[in-house]
């Protein structure tokens, strides 16, 4: 039997030779063991190969043809031919050449061959098709309603799914073809073929059926996406795509095998077509930002994103095939490791180790495998995979595409540069649309992985503030190698996360005495670094201020450069508390806070951070933030606040809590004592009793200050003396 080209229209009246004997095929029957028509099914993995295949239709008539993949089945001695393979693609070829028909007013005798369709599944099925091929619609309604309002069908019709997959293909197909005016024509003239190899006397039976149609099991979503795949890549170069497919079905199977996820249990366990589409998800994105666009707002289907770059130009077909190819190629084979698991385990920790970098919070080590299971959630529709963890397994792609060419203490300390740019680029790591900085972001690691030096001509890219501490570094260990365990100390440290700015590249050797200082209690540290010195930053609103707690969320704001200011007023402070003890202990912390409360008490000056010091109410909750409007004019007008960018009920002026805390007004946001129909406010200089009525100032208390405006008095003793002759009991 020989391989023919046929259309649907042509292909009823071909002359089969078998053996010297012609037999014409007649029909064409899609036998009862056949599963149901299912392009028409209601169901977005169906949705979606119906419009792609409609689409493809509809380019065939309006601009090249297109020929089908192969349709071939037993053809018996009365010339009806049982379709093995390509039920699905024949019903739908059927519909459109009946709808053309109609639509064109095509004679009868020239549609003849309609009659010659059929199913046998269900006998509805059967006289459905009978009757369509003689029905004429008005196309004034859709074409779904006007057929089942006709007298020949049965309500009981709808229930059978090929004739409901049917209706809405038919829908679906006026929708795409009915501004196609020369439908028919195009038909006619071969715009849509197929290959037909008839086959005769092969012995039909159900278990052949089974074995070669895998009855009620349709190709999977990722079963089209391969061969979808591995149609786009043909188109451009038949060479490529032989010798990928052959990777993806072995080499690249054999890779993700080891990471199919086995969380879900049963048959899902034994594949990896999931895994498989996560990655070309990040690949594709690694792409578009190549390109110097962004993912957000496009489609992250995975046809869709086959057709944005795998289809279209031949070489930039090429040349994203390459990349694909590469980015899974460079993990089947790591030099010197059994996995790429255990390749990513001698370089990435959570802890601090010699020669591995420290991943910030719970981040698997094995980032390669988080990003098979998690780029995208179930429906592959929306990245999960952080942008930061994204920049990271970039980076770490491109020193194994070019692994014989980097040395491995270079990777490893350029990976390094790399992960602190990202943890301290937050804000910076961005892909919206309006602010997408991710080209010039992955432009920039691969001159760091490449070259260990930064590309200064990128636009802007990671923070730069971490790019110029990362070039100081540079340069500091090129003059000073034998820094590097401290420089590399410092940055694991969980409260730096890389930024090292905060101790100082000149401070470097208090690498150890950081360590322990920060092994001590928090809240002694805060005390300690106060009695020092205000070691406070403004925010960029002017209005609040970050101090310390004993919560790390605090510290990790105060001791990275951000748009408040007072950093290096920070530092500063925190050298020189550094500088006074080798290694710290709570004690040691104790005493440095005692002695600046006797220092004060002895000379009678109380400013500011005494009272920090002193009480610890002062010293606030979880965000470390104080509302300070004035802090020049009115240093001691100040609010402690239980979060971290707004007043709520549950902040207070820290003197009038200090003094008498039950009767803190938790409606005023704690900015007065009630007592009855009367409050007591605290001012920088005194403080006041009020009138609740008409806030009438009822008394005085004033606040003895030296010409600088520091308190010569413990101003919160004094309002308990105050608090006694405002209410004496």
């Amino acid at each position: 039997m020989s391989t023919t080209l046929h259309s649907f229209m042509d292909i009823f009246g071909t002359t089969v030779d078998d053996n010297g004997e012609e037999i014409v095929l007649d029909k064409i029957v899609i036998p009862i063991i056949q599963r149901d028509y299912a392009q028409g099914r209601r169901d977005s993995d169906i949705d979606r190969v119906r419009s792609r295949f409609l689409d493809a239709l509809h380019r065939a008539v309006t601009e090249s043809s297109i020929t089908l993949d192969f349709v071939y089945g037993d053809i018996d001695e009365n010339g009806i031919m049982t379709p093995l393979d390509g039920q699905q693609r024949l019903t739908t070829l059927f519909l459109l050449h009946w709808y053309a028909a109609r639509r064109s007013g095509i004679p009868d005798g020239e549609c003849e061959f309609l009659h010659g369709f059929g199913y046998e599944t269900r006998y509805s099925a059967r006289y459905f098709c009978e009757e369509l091929v003689s029905f004429t619609p008005t196309f004034t309604l859709a074409l779904s309603e006007e057929i089942v309002d006709q007298a020949w069908f049965p309500l009981d019709w709808l229930k059978d799914p090929t004739i409901s997959s049917m209706l809405v293909m038919l829908d679906a197909i006026d929708e795409k073809f009915r501004d196609v005016g020369d439908l028919w024509e195009r038909l006619k003239g071969g715009a849509i073929t197929f290959y037909f190899l008839p086959i005769r006397d092969m012995g039909l039976t159900d278990e052949l059926y089974i074995k070669m149609n895998s009855r009620g099991k349709p190709l999977t979503r990722f079963e089209h996406f391969k061969a979808e795949l591995e149609r786009c890549i043909h188109a451009a170069d038949a060479g490529t795509s032989e010798r990928v497919m052959r990777k993806v079905d072995r080499d690249w199977t054999d890779l993700l095998w080891h990471y199919r996820d086995s969380g879900a249990g049963g048959a899902d366990d034994l594949i990896t077509d999931d895994e498989f589409l996560h990655y070309f998800q990040f690949v594709c994105d690694v792409l578009c930002y190549r390109e110097g666009g962004s993912p957000q707002g496009r489609s992250s289907d995975e046809f869709d994103l086959l057709d944005a770059y795998f289809a279209g130009e031949r070489e930039r077909v090429l040349g994203n095939v390459s990349t694909l190819e590469s980015y899974f190629d460079c993990w089947c084979y790591v030099d010197g490791y059994e996995s790429p698991t255990a390749f990513l385990e001698s370089c990435m920790a959570h802890e601090p180790e010699s020669g591995k970098i420290v991943l910030d919070g719970p981040a698997k080590v094995d980032i390669f495998e988080d990003c098979l299971h998690s780029y995208s959630d179930r429906t592959g529709r929306r990245r999960q995979f952080p942008l930061n963890r994204m920049v990271l397994l970039y980076a770490v792609t491109s020193y194994l595409l070019h692994q014989g060419e980097i040395s491995w203490d270079d990777y490893v300390r350029r990976l390094r540069v790399v992960n602190n740019l990202i943890q301290n680029s937050e804000d910076a790591i961005s892909d919206r649309v309006e602010r997408n900085r991710m080209p010039a972001i992955l432009a920039q690691v691969d001159a760091i992985m490449l070259t260990g030096s930064f590309d200064d001509s990128l636009g802007p890219n990671f923070n730069a503030n971490q790019i110029e501490e990362e070039k100081a570094k540079q340069t500091f260990l090129e003059e000073h190698p034998e820094k590097a365990p401290l420089v590399f100390a410092l940055e694991d440290h969980p409260l730096l996360k890389g930024q090292i700015a905060i101790v100082g590249i000149g401070n470097v050797d208090y690498a150890d005495r950081f360590a322990s200082l920060f092994d001590c209690d928090k809240d002694l540290i805060d005390r300690a670094m106060m009695s020092i010195g205000d070691y406070g930053q403004r925010d960029r609103y002017g209005w609040k201020y970050q101090y310390g707690s004993q919560w790390q969320v605090a510290w990790n704001q105060l001791f990275h450069r951000s748009a408040s200011s007072g950093f290096e007023g920070t530092s500063n402070v925190l050298v020189e508390l550094l500088s006074r003890a080798e290694t710290f202990s709570d004690d040691t912390l104790r005493r440095i806070s005692d002695e600046f409360l006797v220092s004060c008490e002895e000379s009678s000056r109380y400013p500011w951070r005494y009272y920090y010091v002193k009480y610890d109410v002062f010293r606030p909750g979880r965000y470390g933030m104080h509302g300070i409007s004035d802090k020049a004019a009115k240093p001691y007008v100040s609010t402690v606040m239980w979060t971290a960018s707004k007043y709520s009920e549950n902040a207070y002026v820290p003197y009038l809590k200090a003094a008498d805390p039950k009767h803190v007004s938790r409606d005023k946001y704690g900015q007065r004592l009630s007592y009855g129909d009367r409050h007591i406010i605290c001012k920088n200089d005194a403080y006041e009793l009020r009138l609740d009525e008409n806030d009438e100032v009822l008394e005085s208390y004033p606040i003895s200050q030296d010409e600088n405006g520091i308190d010569t008095e413990d101003r919160v003793l004094l309002l308990k003396e105050f608090i006694e002759l405002v209410e004496p009991d």
